[in-house]
Formats: C-alpha cells, structure tokens, sequence
C-alpha cells in the first residue's frame, strides 16, 4: 500500500510540474524560492537562495510575476522592490514569528531614546518596520551593513542571536532587540554536544541566528549562503548542520558524496513549510493570494532595501 502511495505521489506531482510550466509561460511568471522550502519546491524554482539573493532577483527580473516561495516578509521586500509587478505567495499563513516580535511603536520610542542611533533591520521583518529603518541587512552582508552606516550607535532589530553575533566583529555599539528565530533558537550545547559525540569526524557549520553558547561551538559560521558554500569547497566530507533543514536539498546536489547530519529533528520551520507544489499551482491558477503593501510603506521600506542593496 505504501508503495502504491508513493507512486500516486510522484504521478500528481509530474502532473502538477507540467501544468506549472503551461502557467509559468502564460502568465509570465518566475518562482523564487528560499533555501528552507520544501524539496518539491526547490526543484521546480527558476532561483533558490537566500533572503539576500531572492531580494536581488526580484528587483531584476523582466517577469510580470513574481510567485515568492518563502514567508510572507520576503513577498512584501519583492513587491516593495518590484512595485509594478504582481507577487504571489502560495500560502499567505506562511508568517514569521520573530517579525512579529517586533512593533512599530516599540521601535519609534526606541529611537526616541536614542536620537543619534542609525536603524539596522534584519530583512526578517515586517513592511511597516522596513518603513522605519535606515537600512536593511541579512545574515550574509549585516557585518558590512554595519560597518557602512554613518554611525558609532546603531539600533538594531529584532533578532538578539545575529545581534550577538554581529557584535563581536564591530566596534561600533548595537542596541539590540529581544526577538529571535523560532527553529534556529531551539538549538542547545547539549544538542550539539551529542551530535559531536555520534560523529566524531564531522565538522559543525552554524548560523548566527542560533543561541550565542551554540555559535562559538562553531568550526564554520555564516549566512545560509555561506554554509553552502563551505560546504561546498570544503574538502572534509562529513558535517552536523546548525540551520534549517531545507537547506538539504542544497547540500546534497552541491555535494552527492558528503554526509549531512543536522544537529537536532526540530531544526524546522513550519511556516517554511506550509507552502507546497499543490499550492504553488493554485496560486498560478488563481492569481491569488497577491502581496500588498501600502504605497506610503512602501515608498520608505524601498529606501533602507535600496541601501542594502548598494553595500558592497
């Protein structure tokens, strides 16, 4: 029966790739998907990669859709840097709990409190918040987001764990937001430690979003990109991953003769996941759920993405 299902599975998934390639033609479309989708997403992606990149093509593409395979913030940041384009999300309860965890009035007092502060903000993060932001970052350029601002105070949102990490390689002083990755914060020592133990021989890469105590246990840190690629060029063929799972599909095409073992089950993020092929395919079909932000957001949350954009 198992069986049987499995290839039930694989035909209505070729039937569904086939349709997305008769909708991607007729609606001029482009599917991006972040590197923590699921594996049938991936394949079926014209760009995978990380929040950095997919903002890059968003802002290039000559497509007339953009269907956004990730959480709803990084539809917004396409929309926002390809306002004439339509942006789809499959599933628009795909959120993020850690952009939550940031409002807009709790910022403005902080800037209040802080007058000569520049606003750094993790792309992780809502429109609104963009709006009232000097400059965005992600986890693979912030060190040279920061480094750029014309600033020795900088007010930095919302994730502690990269605002940690970022500190330790800055002079300058980060006032730092309490909010934090779900999936990335469940990583503890312990875990690490046992993993460690189970395969002596491996090398532990880790993402700046995890806790501090489990950062410096490091033998590479970086971005989801910069993972990648160390992995990638690295000549040890054994590794326990420290971020989200779905960067598997990556790890193994890049490198089919490596092992990969992530450093606990619940390194996964659920709202990653709620998107799907069935969904994608509706999503064609329907022109819907679409992104919309407000033009008056808009209009400021451009400005600190642009900036972003133009470090080099």
């Amino acid at each position: 029966m198992e069986a049987l299902a499995l290839e039930r599975k694989a035909e209505q998934n070729r039937e569904l790739r086939e349709r997305l390639m008769e909708l991607k033609k007729e609606r001029n479309a482009i599917i991006l998907a972040h590197y923590y989708q699921r594996d049938e997403i991936q394949e079926v992606a014209d760009f995978r990669g990380d929040s950095f990149l997919l903002a890059q093509k968003a802002a290039q593409t000559d497509a007339e859709v953009i269907v956004f395979c990730g959480v709803h913030f990084m539809g917004e940041s396409a929309k926002i840097l390809a306002p004439n384009k339509t942006v789809l999300i499959p599933d628009e309860r795909a959120g993020c709990p850690m952009a939550d965890m940031v409002n807009v009035d709790g910022l403005r007092k902080l800037k209040a409190k802080h007058p000569n502060a520049k606003v750094v903000t993790y792309i992780n993060s809502s429109a609104e918040i963009k709006a009232e932001t000097d400059i965005c970052c992600t986890s693979s350029n912030a060190v040279k987001v920061i480094q750029s601002v014309d600033s020795d105070e900088i007010i930095w949102v919302p994730d502690k764990n990269l605002g940690h990490y970022v500190q330790q390689h800055t002079d300058k002083k980060l006032i730092i937001w309490e909010g934090y990755c779900n999936t990335h914060d469940m990583l503890t020592v312990k875990d690490v430690v046992e993993m460690k133990a189970k395969y002596p021989h491996a090398e532990f890469v880790v993402h700046p979003e995890c806790r501090p105590e489990v950062v410096e246990m490091g033998d590479f840190v970086g971005s989801t990109t910069a993972i990648l690629e160390y992995c990638k060029n690295s000549t040890t063929k054994e590794f326990i991953v420290g971020t989200e799972d779905g960067t598997g599909y990556q790890l193994r095409l890049d490198s089919p003769d490596k092992s990969f073992h992530f450093a606990t089950k619940f390194l996964v993020c659920p709202n990653m996941k709620v998107n799907n092929l069935k969904k994608l395919v509706k999503a064609l079909e329907t022109m819907k759920p679409q992104i919309y932000v407000p033009p008056v957001v808009a209009e400021k949350a451009r400005i600190s993405l642009e900036r972003m954009l133009q470090v080099k």
